[in-house]
């Protein structure tokens, strides 16, 4: 942590990056301002509680990475920091029990169907319901689809390619269960046998995000022991977890499991890439033509530099017009549960995202992350401008299928 707080030079390119900062326009609201505070913090010329504000307003989304001139790694300040200040700090009961009902639920598909379909009842008493809560209840679909739980194992079609292990995702087994299995469905048509290991658990983003380290680093440890290394890669199909699982090494330093964590972070991979680099089969068709817009979630972008790739994918679709949103490393607000905990700016960086789909012209929206999918779906209802939001391997599956796929489950 303190080689990364050296590295930073107080330039200042990382300020308009930062969605916070446009929007607050506060220094300390700022990954530079962070920085410092972070630093002031650990020498103890800053109380933690003057700066933890500032520091729970930074979304995690990473865009400052890029930016930043003299290459601060600031996933590595952030993550270490928010662990150690929330075993130190005081948080009001209402907060105590948003953050306890979050972490019990989200990172298991059972208990958060339980929780989305009881909260339907909550919806006449909203109004007296705390800020979180009421997003919350804003952010749920008006219903959910059927589970449809993964089998242990797809075949691929053909000649065999590639072996590969899919993390399966926690929300959204529960939000878009159809996610997984497009994405299947899209693996085996290319030639890769798939394995869904039983034993694994979510990926622990959600948990270290939010400053959660104990939960996080037991949701890694398991995933570490769920995982075999008789596969090509382990691939995911959400920008979070797989950028979330890239910092196992950071979550388990100093730990026993350190250098299981950096030997399965190595095989990590986002669906997408895999797929270019792979090589696609065959081309896929959209019928009739449409214009779609692709989002960049932060933490495939930033947290992964996967940028190229799905738009690579999306451009082998004939029929298919590929058109771009303004500001689009700006995140969209989703991060995590930042919706939740920090529904005002999340809200106004929701507002930006729909408002920026809308003037593109677009049809429908693709993007690599249920996060992001729900957030803009929200936000674009809001402003009255709904539209169809699929994620990519959605698309590359209903494409494939038109060109000769079932579309059926494997």
């Amino acid at each position: 942590m303190a080689h990364a707080v050296d590295t930073c030079v107080h330039c200042g390119f990382c300020l308009p990056a930062c969605p916070t900062y446009k929007v607050v326009e506060e220094e300390m609201d700022s990954p530079r301002g962070r920085i410092f505070l972070m630093k002031e913090v650990l020498e103890g010329t800053v109380a933690m509680d003057d700066a933890l504000p500032y520091l729970d307003r930074c979304l995690g989304c990473l865009a400052c990475e890029p930016a930043c001139p003299s290459g601060v790694p600031y996933r590595d300040l952030i993550t270490p920091f928010r662990a150690m200040a929330d075993e130190k700090r005081k948080r009001t009961i209402p907060d105590r029990l948003l953050r306890a009902m979050l972490l019990s639920t989200l990172p298991y598909p059972g208990r958060f169907r339980l929780a989305a379909r009881a909260a339907r009842l909550a919806l006449p008493f909203r109004r007296m319901l705390p800020d979180g809560m009421r997003t919350m209840l804003d952010l749920l679909p008006s219903s959910l689809p059927r589970s449809k739980p993964l089998p242990s194992l797809i075949h691929a079609e053909g000649k065999r390619r590639a072996r590969i292990a899919l993390l399966a995702g926690c929300a959204q087994q529960v939000l878009d269960p159809e996610i997984n299995w497009a994405t299947v469905r899209v693996l085996a048509r290319n030639g890769v046998e798939v394995v869904i290991p039983a034993t694994q658990g979510c990926c622990g983003s959600l948990a270290a995000h939010t400053g959660a380290g104990r939960h996080a680093r037991r949701q890694a440890e398991r995933n570490l022991d769920a995982f075999a290394d008789d596969v090509d890669a382990i691939l995911t199909n959400a920008a979070g977890c797989g950028s979330g699982m890239l910092e196992y090494a950071l979550w388990l330093a100093g730990s026993p499991r350190e250098e299981d964590a950096r030997r399965l972070s190595a095989k990590v991979c986002d669906v997408s890439r895999f797929l270019h680099k792979l090589g696609l089969r065959r081309t896929g068709v959209i019928d009739p033509p449409m214009r779609v817009a692709y989002h960049d979630a932060c933490h495939l972008a930033q947290g992964q530099s996967v940028k190229a790739e799905p738009r690579a994918l999306l451009q082998s679709v004939d029929g298919l017009e590929l058109l771009e949103i303004a500001d689009p490393d700006i995140c969209c607000g989703s991060a995590g549960t930042y919706n939740i905990e920090q529904p005002e700016i999340a809200g106004q960086l929701g507002e930006r995202k729909a408002r920026a789909i809308q003037a593109s012209g677009a049809e429908s929206l693709v993007t690599g992350n249920i996060g992001c999918m729900t957030q803009i779906a929200s936000h674009l209802d809001k402003i009255g401008h709904p539209l169809p939001i699929l994620h990519t391997m959605q698309l590359l599956d209903q494409a494939t299928s038109a060109r000769g796929g079932d579309g059926q489950d494997p």
